[in-house]
């Protein structure tokens, strides 16, 4: 079977004709892809009666969406078309040279037939087991809705890597939590509809910043100090990852063809970023959706999990998720068990986001030799050393996979642990939107500078 007609046959996205976007350009279709998201997330699906799957609100900010909505499946089908399609090349059961540009293109076609695959089959298993209630006669209907938001959001999410500023998934992570960021600390409605405001001594307000203020005037000790702590754990959350964040290695380069000019080459020790603590959420995220979703429809428990109101009590879905144990200690809810659990939960994302920082960097293009060949064309090299691409690699390779494990390690680490502590959301979906937006941050900033100085245009781009 010939693959690459396959490949041919799948629409995508059409890469710019510049080589580099102006900032102007790349801000107009993010904005654009942004607008985008807000407004799916607010199209309810046609036909759809109750949706089982409200109760994970948890799942729906990690998975980038709003369940219920015609973008219902989110990022989920991309994601675990990345787990999977990394999982048997890192193995060996598939073997892809990723050195070559036929293997990384037979890489990247083979993730797009498994990303459609998987938006069939999580809009076929959201429906029939009910996880998505459809009326009568409404299933085809709902499930064609479901693969049309699937579809859209991987189109977004093409548009935004090759015409914005970076990563879709990311942009939609990080929409998404920053909008329950907002409502976690303001809002004023609660889930009966009353509004706070308007009766502020009886209704209890929702939003933490109003609860704290609202505690402090009626007196309320326990309110006041579980919305103080969210506060101060989410400032303090904030404050880690931003210093963490800017920790890095620099190695020292000469620029040859001028003498006596040399800069640094940053390698961070998020060397992987944020991708690898998104694929182990959504992994964790689709194990508990889909244990949810199993029960609901066999009637019993699965070795997933047992859940009740969306939150698993037993399985694997217990043991690899969190709860809040600042929470529990403050209204007296504390056991045992749940201090297990969190060495677990701690556990697990420590080695998954090992294990996934390591097979993203090798099938991405950003290990030693990549790297190599990237200083090499902008004219570096090592100060003191001849100008030779095996130099490079050999000396590269000191920091890269070394950085790339603790690094890893370590955002796993910081991850799951904030997950323990709770906030305004979830430790990892505030861990998520503040290295995004940090992202966003820095490639706003390079093409910025990159247009006012178009000189180092070329030089840049190589760094």
């Amino acid at each position: 079977m010939d693959w690459k007609k396959i490949f041919e046959l799948i629409p995508e996205v059409r890469k710019p004709d510049e080589k580099k976007l102006s900032f102007n350009v790349k801000l107009k279709w993010t904005i654009i892809i942004l607008i985008s998201f807000f407004v799916l997330a607010n199209i309810s699906l046609f036909g759809l009666t109750a949706s089982a799957l409200d109760r994970f609100e948890y799942l729906a900010i990690i998975l980038g969406t709003d369940f219920g909505s015609i973008i219902s499946l989110g990022i989920g089908p991309i994601v675990m078309a990345s787990i999977i399609l990394q999982l048997l090349t890192g193995s060996g059961i598939v073997n892809i040279d990723l050195t070559t540009p036929e293997g990384k293109k037979f890489f990247q076609g083979t993730q797009k037939i498994l990303t459609f695959f998987f938006i069939i089959f999580e809009s076929l298993v959201y429906v029939l087991m009910n996880g998505l209630q459809a009326a009568t006669g409404f299933k085809g209907i709902v499930i064609a809705q479901l693969i049309l938001g699937g579809i859209a959001i991987y189109y977004m999410n093409e548009v935004s890597e090759k015409w914005g500023f970076g990563s879709g998934v990311s942009l939609f992570i990080g929409a998404g939590v920053s909008w329950r960021l907002i409502t976690s600390a303001f809002q004023f409605i609660d889930a009966q509809g009353k509004n706070c405001l308007v009766d502020f001594s009886g209704t209890p307000c929702s939003g933490k910043i109003l609860l704290f203020i609202q505690s402090i005037i009626n007196k309320y000790p326990t309110e006041l100090i579980s919305s103080l702590a969210a506060l101060i754990v989410t400032v303090l959350i904030f404050l880690a990852v931003v210093w963490a964040q800017s920790l890095k290695v620099e190695v020292p380069l000469s620029y040859g063809k001028i003498r006596g000019y040399g800069v640094k080459w940053p390698l961070s020790f998020f060397y992987a970023s944020v991708i690898p603590v998104i694929l182990v959420a959504a992994l964790v995220a689709n194990i508990q959706l889909f244990g949810g979703i199993l029960e609901n429809w066999l009637g019993h428990p699965t070795f997933l999990g047992h859940f009740v109101n969306g939150q698993a009590v037993s399985g694997v879905g217990f043991w690899m998720g969190n709860t809040n144990l600042l929470e529990l200690i403050i209204r007296g809810g504390f056991l045992p068990i749940y201090l297990f659990q969190g060495i677990t939960h701690i556990i697990s994302y420590v080695v998954l986001c090992a294990l996934f920082s390591w097979f993203w960097v090798k099938t991405s293009g950003m290990d030693a030799k990549s790297q190599a060949k990237r200083i090499a064309s902008s004219g570096l090299q090592v100060a003191g050393f001849r100008q030779d691409i095996r130099i490079l690699e050999s000396i590269l390779e000191r920091y890269v996979m070394p950085l790339t494990v603790m690094g890893g390690a370590a955002i796993g680490l910081l991850a799951s642990f904030t997950d323990l502590l709770g906030a305004l959301v979830s430790g990892t979906a505030i861990l998520l939107v503040i290295m995004i937006m940090f992202q966003f941050y820095q490639s706003i900033a390079k093409q910025h500078m990159e247009d006012m100085n178009p000189a180092l245009r070329k030089f840049m781009g190589n760094i």
